[in-house]
C-alpha cells in the first residue's frame, strides 16, 4: 500500500473516512459519553460568545509557526 501514490493514499482515506460517516449510528456512546455531550451542548447553547472565524484561528496559528 505504501508504494501507491499519494493521490490514491489520499482517495483511499478518503473513501475509509466516508464508510464511516455513513454508519455514524453504528457508534454506541456510553452513558457518561452522552451526558458529557450533553453538558457540552448546554454550556455551548448557553455562551453568549459563538467564536472565530476559521480564517482568523488559521491565521493566529500560522503568526505562531
Amino acid at each position: 500500500m505504501y508504494d501507491l501514490p499519494i493521490e490514491d493514499r489520499i482517495r483511499l482515506v478518503e473513501d475509509f473516512w466516508d464508510s464511516i460517516a455513513d454508519e455514524q449510528g453504528a457508534v454506541v456512546l456510553t452513558d457518561a459519553q452522552r451526558q458529557e455531550l450533553d453538558r457540552r451542548i448546554d454550556a455551548f447553547e448557553l455562551d453568549a460568545e459563538v467564536g472565530r472565524p476559521a480564517a482568523d484561528v488559521l491565521a493566529s496559528i500560522r503568526q505562531k509557526l
